[in-house]
Order: C-alpha cells, then structure tokens, then sequence
C-alpha cells in the first residue's frame, strides 16, 4: 500500500521547545488516517507541518513520492493539499457564500444543508459550529487530493458529526487521502481500513488499524 504523505526522521521547533522528535509517519492513499494523542502531543504539528505552515527543523515531508519540505504553504496547496484547522479557519470579514467560494464551485450544502440559510451572512457573525461548517464545506468544494482536519468534530451537532464521517470515509473510496486529529478514536471510525497513529509527547508510539490493540 503506498503512501501518499510522508514525514520522515521529522523534527519541528517552536523556539527552544521540539515539538516532534524525529517523527517517521505514513498516511496511505485511499484510507482515513487518524491522528490520536492528548493535548501536546504533537497531532496538531503534524498536520501543520503537512500542509506547509510550518517547517521542519530536520526531516523530510513527502507527497506523492515528491520531496515537498521546501515548498511553501500555498504551492501546497495548488498540489491538492487542503488544511481545515481548529481555530480562525474563516475570514471574518466575508459571507458564507463568498467564504465558499473560495474553495470552488458547486453547492456546499450537498453535505452541510445547515449553511442554506446562512449564506447572505458574514462569517464573523456565526457560531463556532457554524463556522466550522463553513471551513468543512469550503475545503470539500477545493476537492483536495490530500484532507487535514484538525478536530472537525468541535462544535458541531451529533448528527453532523456522524455525517461528516460519513463524507469522509466516502473521500477515501474514492482514493483521496484523509488525515484527521483526534483526542479520542471516533466510533464511526472503529473499522477495518482506518489507520491510527498515536503520538506521545512528539513520538509515535503506535501505528496500526483502528480495530488493533494499542498502549
């Protein structure tokens, strides 16, 4: 199975601090990967590292067999790689309609009927779970060939939550590349084909499927 994203022998610094030790770390093509570990751990500095809003200390970071450490955020981007983060995903200043524009054309409320009625407002005026609704379908409708959320979950109804899984293991099949970060493995994501890493303190410590034992 191969993988599409990659960190290899991965250190990220925030000052003097390391947030990741020489992280080794495989996201396949075609499957969920989940990020598991509390706060601290290091989920978080993986996706950001990923997607190019911060480098590596040392290490590589890979796509699709393509050396990418040294490319920016936005060219990133342009390559299929689409970060929704935890906080600030949306501009304020702009509609929900211009908001998802952004991302690309088509009907975000296909996944997320709830923006319907949201679309003349400005995004600074929603919710926090509104807002992240407005990130989620934005980043759907860039149809990214590589999807990082860092927990989209947050905020969002239970109903929607189960949705939005739904959607992404949908992603999947379709052999797109998804990686989220979690506190806790969601139940709707306790199936065979899910990947897990767990990561401690800046090191992984498991790697597996969803339905394996780990420590």
């Amino acid at each position: 199975m191969s993988a599409a994203a990659e960190l290899s022998a991965v250190r990220v610094r925030y000052g003097l601090l390391e947030a990741l030790h020489g992280v080794d770390l495989a996201c396949p093509a075609g499957r969920v990967t989940v990020l598991l570990g509390r706060n601290g751990a290091g989920r978080t500095t993986v996706l950001h590292t990923l997607a190019g809003t911060l480098r590596p200390a040392a290490g590589r970071v890979r796509w699709q067999g393509r050396d990418i450490t040294a490319a920016d955020a936005f060219r990133r981007a342009r390559l299929g790689i689409a970060l929704v983060p935890s906080e600030r995903a949306v501009f304020g200043s702009l509609t929900v309609a211009e908001q998802l524009a952004l991302g690309g054309p088509g009907p975000a409320d296909a996944w997320f009927p709830e923006l319907a009625p949201l679309l003349d407002r400005r995004a600074g005026t929603l919710s926090g779970g509104q807002q992240q609704l407005v990130a989620l379908g934005r980043a759907l409708l860039a149809r990214p060939r590589l999807l990082l959320l860092d927990e989209p979950a947050r905020g969002l109804a239970p109903a929607v939550v189960a949705r939005l899984h739904g959607i992404l293991l949908d992603l999947a099949a379709e052999g797109r590349t998804v990686v989220l970060a979690e506190q806790s493995l969601p139940p709707a994501l306790t199936r065979p084909g899910v990947l897990v890493h767990v990561l401690t303190r800046g090191r992984l410590t498991f790697s597996g499927e969803a339905g394996e034992p780990r420590p």
